[in-house]
């Protein structure tokens, strides 16, 4: 039998966390996400770019006051991603 190729994008512990928390909780703000993967900013930063660029999430960039405020959504495309890399997981632990 042929294991299930898993997305790359997700194959990364970072981006793996970040899809998780926005899975349980429909969206974040930057500091929540940083404060629970333990991520430094610029490295949260450019995974967030990338699970955006992809279209997993959206990235809304507004203010609190005079405070930047990043929101982070997943989306449906992203959901279905993050479903379809935990099935192709499932598999490749079923096989053992």
């Amino acid at each position: 039998m042929m294991f299930p190729t898993l997305d790359p994008l997700l194959h990364s512990e970072l981006r793996l966390a970040v899809m998780s928390l926005l899975i349980s909780s429909e969206e974040a703000e930057f500091p929540y996400i940083k404060e629970q993967t333990g991520a430094t900013a610029g490295n949260l930063s450019v995974q967030i770019d990338k699970l955006s660029t992809a279209g997993y999430i959206e990235v809304e960039k507004t203010f609190k006051g005079k405070k930047p405020c990043t929101m982070c959504r997943i989306t449906p495309v992203g959901l279905k991603a993050f479903e379809d890399y935990v099935t192709a997981l499932k598999s490749y632990i079923s096989q053992g």
